[in-house]
């Protein structure tokens, strides 16, 4: 993988992680347009992905602060109970990391078409929250935040969106938009960092032929750089409800991967 490679994945990345039209989709198209294949891409991945979790904690670092101070009050408070709420959510997504992470894999390199249908599953999603009553919950209940963490195990699937299958999961739950948002954005730091660091202890950004420690560099800075506008982007698109336009687009590149590859 060359420096400009890296740095146009991640720019790619960056965007698409927080707007619901699956970054690790468009990262297999991108890396499928560029030649690029083999397990290295896998690192590149867990690497840019931390990259956006950090420009989430960057964005919605007051959001987190006051959860911390709740949490030290020890009490069961407001601050308490979404804590509990966002581990009950990365029940599910633990599950399937532990228990199918070498399914998970291979589906990561069975190729585009798996990338095409999911993401026509997420255009489908979508357009089902769009069209949905407007919900009334302030706060998201114990079993909406479980049900969401499930959308959440299931957006594994290259192709199928994180943050469109939960924010869209939660919609159809009757949850506000702006609650869902910022539950959709804060579920996945601890997953998402805890991967990556796994990786990290396993030497897994080192480097090698394939990716060289200067690329992973790039597409992690240009992630970073890149989520930190985005993610204020899309919690400002959910509050206005235009999750109909990520439907089309999600149709549009879902049939075009299905027609091409």
């Amino acid at each position: 993988m060359d420096w400009w490679e890296a740095l146009i994945l991640g720019l790619v990345q960056g965007l698409t992680e927080f707007l619901p039209v699956s970054s690790s989709g468009h990262l297999q198209i991108g890396e499928a347009l560029f030649g690029l294949q083999g397990e290295e891409n896998l690192t590149f991945a867990i690497a840019v992905h931390a990259a956006t979790v950090c420009s989430t904690i960057l964005i919605l670092w007051k959001e987190i602060a006051g959860l911390g101070k709740g949490l030290c009050r020890f009490q069961w408070n407001d601050e308490t109970q979404y804590v509990a709420k966002i581990i009950l959510s990365m029940l599910p997504v633990a599950v399937v990391g532990v228990f199918f992470k070498d399914a998970i894999e291979a589906l990561f390199s069975s190729g585009l078409p798996v990338v095409g249908v999911c993401l026509l599953v997420t255009a489908a999603l979508l357009a089902f929250a769009y069209y949905a009553k407007p919900g009334t919950k302030g706060k998201i209940p114990f079993r909406d935040a479980f049900l969401i963490g499930i959308a959440q195990a299931c957006a594994v699937l290259p192709g199928l969106s994180r943050s469109g299958a939960t924010i869209a999961t939660g919609l159809l739950l009757g949850n506000k938009k702006e609650t869902v948002a910022q539950f959709s954005f804060l579920m996945v730091l601890v997953p998402i960092l805890g991967e990556a660091l796994l990786d990290l202890m396993k030497g897994g950004f080192a480097g090698s032929d394939a990716i060289p420690a200067t690329a992973l560099l790039i597409g992690f800075v240009a992630a970073f750089a890149a989520g930190c506008a985005a993610c204020k982007w899309m919690i400002a698109i959910v509050k206005r409800g235009k999750l109909i336009y990520f439907a089309a687009y999600c149709t549009i590149v879902g049939a075009a991967v299905l027609a091409l590859f």
